[in-house]
């Protein structure tokens, strides 16, 4: 889909491309052979369906900059070439290739598998104006509800290791955002279901994007 000017593909699971004036991944995991190389690759936290080795290695060019938590950069280190990692923690902002990117902690809230003490974080990514929030790995936080001024939030919704559909929907509600999509359904927990009864329960707007 295209918002203001934002081109958003859903890759499946967590991930998603951002493509305007840069190409900017989030979470890549089992992507197609043949994706445009990475500008800017935001990794969530050091899960292998967040952290994949192998679909960063794809899409290194040269001047790719990785950014990500503490406990991802040994992961990255393993990569082939001089790969240039930043690291980031919850609550900070770093600028890269004149794109604002914000950290929020990213956590479970009644659930073991994402302590907040990990430092694991979602990202703000303003893009020409546009304000696009991944939510990561999380549950319904105070952080995540008390989020404003959101264009495209998107958020899990296939429960077990992040937020039901019905707690994403309550997040969504919160925030209002310009346009919400559900992610994290499909690969390893979650189905369409998860997606569709997101869309039901929130009251803004709701795509639901096909994987490519």
């Amino acid at each position: 889909m295209e918002y203001k000017g934002i081109k958003i593909d859903w890759l499946g699971h967590a991930s998603f491309r951002l493509s305007n004036s840069a190409i900017v991944y989030i979470d890549p995991f089992k992507l197609e052979v043949g994706q445009p190389k990475a500008d800017i690759i935001l990794i969530t936290h050091s899960h292998y369906d967040h952290c994949s080795l192998a679909d960063i290695q794809r899409l290194l060019k040269p001047d790719t900059v990785v950014v990500g938590p503490v406990d991802t950069q040994s992961k990255v280190a393993k990569l082939a070439g001089n790969v240039d990692f930043r690291m980031v923690h919850p609550g900070e902002q770093v600028n890269v290739k004149g794109i604002s990117i914000s950290t929020l902690p990213a956590y479970n809230i009644n659930k073991p598998y994402h302590p907040k003490e990990n430092g694991w974080v979602g990202y703000l990514i303003e893009v020409s104006g546009v304000r696009v929030y991944h939510a990561g790995d999380s549950d319904a936080t105070p952080e995540l509800k008390s989020l404003q001024g959101i264009d495209v939030l998107l958020l899990p919704v296939g429960g077990t290791y992040t937020m039901t559909a019905d707690e994403a929907a309550g997040v969504a509600n919160s925030v209002n955002p310009g346009v919400a999509i559900p992610m994290h359904y499909g690969t390893i927990v979650g189905s369409r279901a998860d997606a569709e009864r997101f869309k039901q329960m929130a009251r803004c707007r709701v795509e639901i994007l096909g994987n490519i």
